[in-house]
């Protein structure tokens, strides 16, 4: 179980905060925290979603929007305030190589983007988070909007040996360069944590896929992970599924024991599945690191080629691992059999009810639920 610890009662050892919600305001709990001390941070701060009044759906069904006094502020200056505060207590703790991933939506993103400039961030990429079944602009006077777009940066311009998975990324992505258009649903389903009322436990939960995807972009198996707006635990669930430790920072009571519930039901990952690799065209493109995200592929699970002739096991990172040697569902395909090239969706088999049965089939799996989610 993480532990709660009100800010206050903060000391400066690691066995104090870490993998433990801090209960309190996060600027003050950020000024506890000893310089230098987490290797990254990814932050869903408020939105000022500055909405007016409520939002109906055509049968007249309010939505159940974002509503909650913590997303509500007085101006656009009171906003910036806060922002430049929270920002800058965190670079404090960020280690000199470490990395801050801030999430938003157009309502915000732009502010947040400029003042990571002003206090010194060098922002090194902004990644786009499309979703697959994002709600409709019920007033019809807008574009529906579709995506929320994250911003990742360093320290500052200068720094050196941020952590950046680039081959594990690239090798699970069918080798070919990751990019920065994330497709994923929105938290559905039993994903989704609710209270006893069956209402949604927080208004912004972010799905596990999209948080998985971001640690393993820039973390490494034993980094803090700081989350200051700590909400429904995405970030900490995750982290301790991937071998991660969390720190986060939460002033909802109510957050925090869901929080706490759903971190303490992860099952950690063992070590073998957790090792990064360094070092078909068809409509939706599928990576094979997508069916892990989505949970049809679990790390550890082996594969075999249609005869059983050679073996491999599935890695987190989104590699396979045959003996000691780790890469793509193709490369490990290939490398077997001698040859230049090979394609492992075809090549490389799962158990389905007793017969070997190809990747591929797990991949029209995942454009079904895609175009189910979507529909």
């Amino acid at each position: 179980m993480p532990a709660v610890r009100p800010v206050a009662d903060l000391t400066a050892s690691r066995t104090d905060w870490c993998d433990t919600i801090l209960k309190g305001d996060c600027v003050a709990a950020l000024e506890r925290l000893p310089e230098h001390s987490v290797d990254a941070i990814f932050a869903d701060p408020p939105y000022n979603l500055q909405l007016g009044g409520d939002l109906h759906r055509p049968d007249q069904s309010k939505v159940d929007a974002v509503d909650d006094a913590w997303d509500q502020f007085d101006s656009f200056q009171a906003y910036d305030a806060f922002t430049r505060a929270w920002l800058l207590a965190a670079r404090r703790v960020l280690k000199p190589n470490g990395t801050i991933w801030v999430i938003g939506s157009y309502h915000n993103i732009f502010r947040v983007g400029a003042k990571l400039q002003d206090l010194g961030y060098w922002i090194l990429n902004d990644v786009v988070w499309r979703k697959t079944n994002p709600m409709p602009n019920f007033r019809g006077r807008r574009f529906q909007n579709a995506h929320e777009t994250m911003i990742w940066a360093s320290r500052d311009q200068k720094a050196k040996g941020y952590t950046f998975n680039y081959e594990a990324l690239k090798a699970s992505n069918d080798d070919v360069q990751m990019r920065t258009d994330w497709l994923f649903p929105i938290c559905t389903g039993a994903e989704r944590l609710k209270g006893a009322d069956g209402a949604k436990a927080h208004p912004t939960q972010k799905p596990e896929a999209l948080l998985a995807r971001v640690l393993m972009a820039s973390t490494r198996p034993g980094d803090v992970v700081l989350d200051p707006f700590f909400g429904s635990g995405t970030t900490g669930a995750v982290a301790k599924r991937l071998g991660r430790h969390f720190v986060g920072i939460e002033r909802e009571q109510a957050y925090i024991d869901a929080a706490t519930a759903r971190i303490d039901a992860v099952e950690p990952l063992d070590n073998p599945e957790l090792a990064i690799l360094t070092g078909k065209r068809a409509e939706p493109r599928i990576a094979f690191v997508s069916l892990i995200e989505a949970g049809l592929v679990a790390p550890g699970l082996e594969l075999s080629d249609a005869k059983r002739r050679w073996t491999a096991r599935v890695r987190a990172d989104g590699t396979v691992a045959v003996g000691n040697e780790a890469g793509s569902i193709h490369k490990m395909g290939a490398r077997v059999q001698g040859l230049d090239a090979c394609n492992g969706w075809t090549f490389w088999h799962f158990d389905r009810k007793g017969a070997p049965t190809p990747l591929d089939a797990l991949r029209q799996d995942m454009r079904q639920r895609m175009a189910v989610a979507a529909a």
